[in-house]
């Protein structure tokens, strides 16, 4: 990629994406999509997609259909909702520029966004994924459609912001305010979407920037590192993905007498189905089957003034972008 001159006329966030309505064919439309990437999924096509198209996607899309319903909201899914409310609130701390959203996956497209800002004289753009963590998984494939789409741009990128000061504080700031509120759980725990173990294995530096964004809220908070437990969610088929596992914790913790627990997802920019259907109920649920009485689910920072606010002094810096 070009390095973008000193101030970039443009900034497009992306996210990761979501179906445009809560129903069968619209989920099987986005996941098709999503796990056709080879970022995502890095079996060879001529086993993937026959099994992709008619296996998975058959029996998933209609069961991952009803879980958007139960968190669909009135402007669409919560993904897409928080995410242009992000993008207008980081607009505003931005004059001068022009501040889009996009997605891996669905709409708007990247490929749409870098259209239209070409189309309006646009010639220089900063792209933020949003995502704290890097990884070949995710940020990656940002790369990979940012490479496709943007000829004739000077795109700069940043790679990950995993140990920013003002991001981590905006994230303990959350807590702390959640603690203000309720009082503080028995355990704070911390939980991130997971990837394969062999992906890390193999250089992947996201467990590792887990980690770091860990001690930096820890350190933020004010609290020792060892008063938080990070573990992974969202594991999908059966090989081994990074662990501990969040459900499994969460089961045990509910096991070992541990009746309130504080639950946040900082690898998450703002709320979407892994977050408010998945631990919000799916795990809420495990932990009380296992003997807790109440999972308390912290919001992502969604389009809070904390979260903007960082942003846009990421995006207005010389750090990490390339």
């Amino acid at each position: 990629m070009n390095q973008a001159p000193e101030s970039p006329s443009a900034l497009l966030l992306v996210n990761l994406g979501t179906p445009d309505a809560p129903t069968a064919t619209a989920v099987r439309r986005y996941l098709a999509e999503f796990l056709h990437d080879h970022r995502v999924v890095q079996l060879t096509r001529w086993l993937w997609c026959p099994l992709l198209h008619f296996v998975i996607l058959p029996l998933r899309s209609p069961k991952v259909a009803l879980k958007y319903a139960s968190v669909w909201l009135p402007g669409g899914s919560p993904l897409a909702v928080h995410t242009a409310a992000l993008a207008d609130v980081v607009r505003r701390r931005l004059p001068g520029w022009r501040v889009l959203h996009a997605m891996r996956y669905g709409e708007p497209s990247i490929a749409a966004a870098l259209d239209a800002l070409r189309a309006e004289g646009v010639r220089s753009v900063r792209v933020l994924p949003l995502y704290p963590q890097y990884s070949t998984t995710t940020t990656a494939s940002v790369a990979d459609a940012i490479a496709k789409h943007g000829k004739g741009l000077q795109i700069s990128m940043l790679q990950d912001y995993h140990r920013d000061a003002g991001w981590a504080a905006a994230v303990a700031d959350s807590i702390r305010a959640h603690w203000d509120a309720n009082g503080r759980g028995g355990r704070l725990l911390l939980s991130f979407h997971g990837i394969p173990q062999r992906l890390v294995d193999g250089g992947d530096p996201y467990a590792a920037q887990c980690e770091a964004s860990t001690l930096a809220i820890a350190e933020a908070l004010g609290i020792p590192r060892s008063d938080i437990l990070l573990t992974f969610q969202s594991r999908f088929g059966k090989e081994r993905w990074l662990q501990p596992y969040t459900q499994q914790t969460l089961e045990a913790l509910g096991r070992e007498g541990v009746r309130t627990i504080d639950v946040a997802c900082p690898g998450f920019a703002v709320d979407c189905l892994e977050t408010l259907e998945e631990i919000a109920v799916e795990n809420a649920h495990a932990f009380r089957s296992a003997g807790g009485e109440t999972l308390r689910y912290i919001p992502c920072l969604n389009a809070g003034d904390a979260h903007a606010d960082a942003l846009a002094t990421l995006v207005q810096g010389d750090a990490g972008w390339s």
